[in-house]
């Protein structure tokens, strides 16, 4: 097994379920120390492995991202890795159905979170001189029924490329994936619990219909997949890279 992150520590949030969950799991695998965090407590379920911190934390606030990360560096010295997965679309419908106070929310859902913990996390970085920062965006930023996530993770590609540039010279690489669509088991949590009626099932089906049609593979990708993408800009071998935001869509580049 490869070990690119022995010896590391990495803050992985969203990681309770889904693509978060994954590349939690494979870190460990290659051995690094680990904070896991979620809102939900389902993320104590990776706690059976000595090498992680689990915490629950709205990272819609950025006192609990300062939270996250002076916990981390109490536990562990230092923080190498932070892997920005939060967000994903609440409502799926075309822009004109929004209400206000949904708008608001799926920006505060996929733009702060990753604002806020790359905020929380820099000044321990650039401290210790070092550091990489990967953000999950995502394809949707060129897509259907989906504005105010788009506009959002418009947001967390701008950060990305800003940051990168205030701090190459101090040795911090920034980057950020961008998934196009993912399979992946029903979400024991879902983001939106309340039943579809047919005419948002209708919206929704747009969603995957436009999504498989601009993949060049016309299918959508696995977790692993998507984690691969993740953790190779998180490690050693994209050292020389950052400022970058790859697509990874099937070549849908979003």
């Amino acid at each position: 097994m490869n070990k690119r992150f022995q010896d590391k520590v990495a803050v992985v949030t969203g990681a309770a379920q889904g693509i978060g969950r994954r590349v939690a799991e494979r870190m460990l695998e290659e051995g690094a120390q680990l904070v896991a965090v979620d809102r939900s407590e389902l993320v104590f379920e990776l706690a059976e492995h000595e090498a992680v911190l689990c915490l629950t934390a709205d990272l819609e606030q950025f006192a609990d991202c300062q939270r996250v990360m002076t916990a981390a560096v109490e536990r562990f010295g230092r923080l190498d890795i932070l892997i920005n997965n939060v967000g994903g679309t609440i409502w799926a419908k075309p822009f004109e159905h929004y209400q206000a106070h949904e708008i608001e929310a799926e920006v505060r859902r996929s733009l702060f979170p990753t604002l806020w913990c790359c905020h929380a996390a820099l000044p321990q970085m650039l401290e210790q001189g070092s550091g990489a920062i990967v953000n999950v965006s995502s394809i949707a930023t060129r897509g259907v029924n989906r504005v105010p996530y788009g506009a959002a993770k418009g947001g967390v590609n701008a950060l990305t490329a800003c940051l990168a540039f205030e701090t190459a010279e101090r040795g911090i690489r920034v980057n950020a994936t961008a998934p196009g669509g993912t399979e992946a088991p029903p979400r024991r949590i879902p983001r939106n619990s309340a039943a579809q009626s047919e005419q948002e099932q209708a919206w929704y089906q747009q969603i995957v219909d436009q999504t498989l049609s601009s993949s060049l593979m016309k299918r959508y990708g696995s977790i692993d997949e998507q984690a691969g993408a993740i953790l190779f800009l998180a490690s050693d071998d994209a050292a020389y890279i950052t400022g970058v935001t790859l697509p990874v869509g099937g070549g849908d580049l979003g």
